[in-house]
């Protein structure tokens, strides 16, 4: 079975970006193709200063993100939820598709992925892994696919230990842009009364559902609905938590406290540091105050409430 190689061809000053966001919503694994400083790195890597005129051509000012899907699933499916969240950046972007024959390496990126700890009462599972000790803590099993979430990343790993400080056996939680529903098994898991999520994208609804089921949680616990950020959600919560990038987080900021009950939290990650100023001052238009802020990797998290 063939599987499909995605290049996602970007400027280099965006390269980090890009592939920071590429390797959030792809859990196979990425490889970046970037010469701007080709002489320095063959240098320091190699220790020779010969370089293959072939290379010497290559263009200093483009750079490309390549990652790979697996047959199983849909490559306009993540194509579209990476040129989405790209587009939501400000990064421009060309995407091409092509088909490559399949090696024994298609599921090689499950070997880096392994059971592990997050704060102090939560351990992530992915399914294929039956050696772990959960040593007393809650096991959240996880099977990502195509959307984002599988506990790995900075922003997806700040949301979880935040979360914990904010969950009450009466905590109503909601998550925007729920991806796989990890935020939302996790605050049930922790104790939460219920949890809803919300995705734009089908195959993450799909994903979060099974993965609900998986850790023994539906409806009504455990709700999951295909919307675009709130157009479907009612009611108020305990703790509404954005795991998605900057400027999706500075619109939704605007309506956000209508979901919120009194003294609710608003849980704010995916935010890409450079973004920081942006974000504080969409809090502060408002009605915001910051209460937490948590930071990993250039990554940050914000735990806020609405001003009394």
């Amino acid at each position: 079975m063939d599987w499909t190689e995605v290049k996602i061809n970007i400027d280099t000053k965006d390269v980090d970006r890009a592939g920071d966001i590429a390797q959030m919503v792809v859990p196979y694994g990425i490889y970046i193709e970037d010469y701007s400083d080709l002489e320095e790195a063959a240098w320091e890597i190699a220790h020779i200063d010969l370089i293959d005129e072939d290379l010497l051509k290559k263009d200093r000012s483009k750079a490309a993100v390549h990652i790979y899907i697996s047959p199983e699933e849909n490559p306009a499916e993540a194509v579209a939820f990476l040129s989405e969240r790209y587009n939501a950046e400000g990064i421009a972007h060309e995407i091409d598709m092509s088909v490559c024959r399949n090696q024994d390496w298609e599921n090689n990126w499950k070997e880096y992925f392994k059971p592990m700890p997050v704060g102090n009462k939560l351990l992530i599972r992915p399914v294929w892994e039956d050696n772990y000790n959960a040593d007393g803590r809650a096991v959240l099993n996880i099977e990502p696919g195509l959307a984002f979430g599988s506990g790995g990343h900075d922003t997806t790993r700040l949301c979880l230990e935040t979360l914990e400080n904010h969950i009450s056996p009466d905590t109503e939680l909601l998550d925007i842009g729920c991806g796989s529903g990890i935020l939302g098994i996790a605050g049930l898991l922790l104790g939460a009364k219920s949890a809803t999520g919300v995705d734009i994208d089908a195959l993450a609804v799909k994903t979060a559902k099974e993965n609900g089921e998986m850790n023994g949680f539906a409806e009504p616990k455990f709700k999951v609905l295909e919307g675009n950020l709130t157009d479907k959600v009612t009611g108020k919560y305990d703790v509404v938590v954005a795991n998605i990038v900057a400027d999706i987080i500075c619109m939704f900021t605007e309506n956000v406290g209508q979901f919120l009950k009194d003294d609710g939290i608003y849980i704010t990650s995916g935010i890409i540091d450079t973004r920081e100023s942006d974000v504080l001052a969409a809090f502060e238009k408002y009605g915001f105050e910051v209460v937490g802020r948590h930071e990993s990797c250039g990554w940050l998290c914000f735990e806020t409430k609405l001003k009394k």
